[in-house]
């Protein structure tokens, strides 16, 4: 049974979903504010979090920041309707996807399902995964599906689920261009929408990730109009 956090300071919203995701199996703690969530969190991680931007004593910003620097668990953010700016910033942070309010429970549910199964699939908890659980090694790159590790020049990089996956597409095959659609198709399910711009905006996070470790790094190219391609370094 996965255990989800929820954290917001809207009761009924808390309330409404906890029933929801108890409903369908899950585990689930409910939070109103950052910091009694980061408080709960330093004794016992959940499976994934589900974050309100916006919050008294903490907002959903400063607690993934708080996160990011301990876990790579998946975390959803919840944003209002025209709060596209935290989208973005929330995804270059380190989030994994978002859901705006007003929202359907049944595509939450969908995308926390979504984000479960990738997070198991490359945690370790995948007996036989076939070919693409072999470790993969590119250039400088090297890749461990099982173990969700991540290396360059030898040296450790913490990637999420999403920037894990999407690292591991482009990889595969360097030289060759994949899509935005392509892309989409791997860090998402077809019930879960989303559009160029969280993509692009996990791309940019996987980049500033990479270049953490190596301020030169420049494997990743961008073709604008048409999508990304590795080149092996």
């Amino acid at each position: 049974m996965s255990k989800i956090a929820l954290v917001d300071d809207d009761r009924n919203i808390l309330t409404s979903v906890a029933m929801t995701l108890e409903a369908e199996g899950f585990d689930v703690e409910t939070y109103n504010d950052g910091q009694s969530a980061l408080d709960a969190f330093n004794k016992s991680m959940p499976d994934m979090a589900v974050l309100d931007i916006k919050m008294p004593r903490m907002d959903g910003m400063d607690l993934l920041q708080r996160l990011r620097q301990k876990t790579s668990i998946p975390v959803i953010f919840l944003t209002s309707k025209d709060d596209e700016i935290d989208e973005v910033l929330g995804l270059r942070m380190g989030a994994d996807d978002y859901v705006k309010k007003p929202f359907s429970q049944r595509l939450l549910v969908e995308r926390i399902r979504a984000l479960l199964r990738r997070q198991e699939a490359t945690s370790g908890e995948v007996v036989d995964g076939g070919e693409e659980a072999k470790i993969m090694t590119r250039g400088s790159l090297t890749m461990d599906p099982l173990r969700h590790a991540v290396t360059w020049k030898g040296r450790d990089v913490s990637l999420t689920v999403t920037e894990f996956l999407l690292l591991q597409a482009l990889a595969q095959r360097p030289g060759f261009v994949k899509s935005r659609d392509q892309l989409m198709d791997v860090a998402y399910d077809d019930q879960v929408y989303v559009d160029d711009r969280t993509i692009d905006s996990h791309i940019k996070r996987l980049r500033k990730k990479m270049r953490m470790v190596d301020d030169e790094f420049s494997a990743i190219e961008t073709l604008y109009g048409i999508g990304y391609r590795y080149n092996e370094e």
